[in-house]
């Protein structure tokens, strides 16, 4: 591949700065407070800014020079790097890795939901392809083929650009591994799932199983392929949001590849919040296990409210780490329950900071008052969900500076 003169400026220039933002100091005090952290031994709560598809705010696709497609996505990628680190202000570490998405193609599953969009963003609705028992004969494995020569060709062309400046490596995280419920409501319509846990509980014990198993298959070829990368760094989101940066990993017979023993596994349930802990016991979480229990520490949970599934979380979750406290979840509730011995993963509602208009002295006051009622906990504070700043890009950095003085102030 050529590249012009124009884009390897532009994309060395980024780099540079990068660079120098890894260097700062701070970055290595970030890293240390996140491994005290993670074995639950807090210097103080920390803090988490993800703008998420706030993104589109704040770094408009205007701004954007390179030419290529795959240069103009790495552009993008180290703007946002700057970006964070020069107007969040939270404990994310900035480091000088530039990571190369591994090249993996991965195909249906025979069947696949129909989607209907009145516009590109937004709500949509969907026609779940699975009408009755008979079509779960028409489901296969998924085809799952790592691609080694691309992969390598990108990062050699990386190399050639940015290897001077930056640490070039090719990554594929394990993303959310344990997560089965969206993929179910997909293939089998919400509501309908809804329905089957009373009138066809046979079919929906057999899709759910049908997914669990591909889903081990898919992770067991990443595996043994040595595609999967660690997440153990202090640039690597884990879950549904926190920073995976531990000593503790990878386990002790590490060799330099990347295993599920040597991760951070991760699952939730959203699409079953309205579901008793029994049912979600039964059709979710018991198929989630034989995933979870093959990762060295986990998390479960995102947006859902956990506090009345916490009792079997802690009961059948393996190693469990990380626990999300959603804006649905009490946080006295939470903290009561979690105590130290779990992260308590706070996220608050994004709606605070996403609304056309931002009562920033409600937003102090909900933040002190969680971590008055949550003393004791490992506390991290997670902003995410972010999908508009009402064009108003400042709010993400006001929001991470007074978490920042909250959680300075709570010690």
């Amino acid at each position: 591949m050529v590249v012009s003169g124009r884009d390897r400026r532009v994309l060395r220039n980024l780099a540079k700065r990068v660079a120098e933002i890894a260097a700062e100091p701070v970055q290595a005090e970030r890293a240390r407070l996140w491994k005290d952290f993670n074995a639950l031994r807090p210097r103080r709560p920390m803090v988490l800014a993800f703008p998420e598809g706030g993104w589109r705010e704040l770094i408009d696709d205007s701004l954007l020079q390179c030419e290529d497609s795959l240069l103009r996505g790495w552009e993008l990628g180290l703007r946002r790097t700057v970006f964070h680190g020069e107007h969040i202000h939270d404990d994310h570490p900035i480091t000088d890795f530039f990571n190369v998405g591994w090249v993996v193609r991965i195909g249906d599953y025979g069947l696949s939901e129909t989607i209907f969009r009145s516009e590109p963003l937004g709500a949509y609705r969907w026609d779940a392809p699975i009408k009755e028992s008979a079509d779960l004969k028409k489901l296969h494995p998924r085809a799952i083929e790592p691609d080694r020569d691309a992969t390598n060709r990108n990062v050699e062309l990386a190399e050639s650009i940015l290897g001077d400046v930056l640490r070039v490596r090719p990554r594929r995280h394990v993303g959310w591994p344990a997560v089965l419920s969206w993929t179910l409501v997909q293939l089998r319509g919400l509501n309908q799932v809804m329905i089957d846990v009373y009138d066809n509980p046979q079919l929906l014990h057999e899709l759910v199983a049908f997914l669990r198993d591909d889903k081990i298959r898919e992770l067991e070829l990443l595996e043994r392929e040595g595609v999967l990368s660690l997440n153990n760094g202090p640039d690597d989101y884990v879950g549904s949001g926190g920073i995976g940066c531990t000593d503790e990993l990878p386990a002790g017979d590490f060799a330099g590849r990347a295993r599920m023993k040597d991760l951070w596994g991760f699952g939730e349930s959203q699409e079953f919040v309205q579901v008793g802990p029994e049912h979600w016991y039964e059709f979710v979480l018991q198929y989630q296990l034989p995933i979870l229990e093959r990762f060295a520490i986990n998390h479960y949970g995102c947006c859902e409210p956990l506090h009345q599934k916490f009792e079997l979380l802690v009961r059948h979750v393996p190693r469990l780490r990380r626990v999300s406290v959603s804006p649905w979840w009490d946080p006295a509730d939470a903290a009561a329950k979690l105590t130290d011995r779990y992260i308590f993963s706070w996220k608050p509602n994004p709606a605070m900071i996403c609304a056309p208009a931002v009562n920033w002295d409600a937003v102090e006051k909900a933040t002190r008052e969680t971590l008055a009622v949550a003393r004791g906990c490992c506390v991290e504070m997670i902003m995410k969900d972010t999908h508009t700043f009402a064009g108003d890009p400042a709010r993400i950095e006001r929001w991470s500076r007074i978490a920042s003085r909250c959680a300075a102030e709570a010690l």
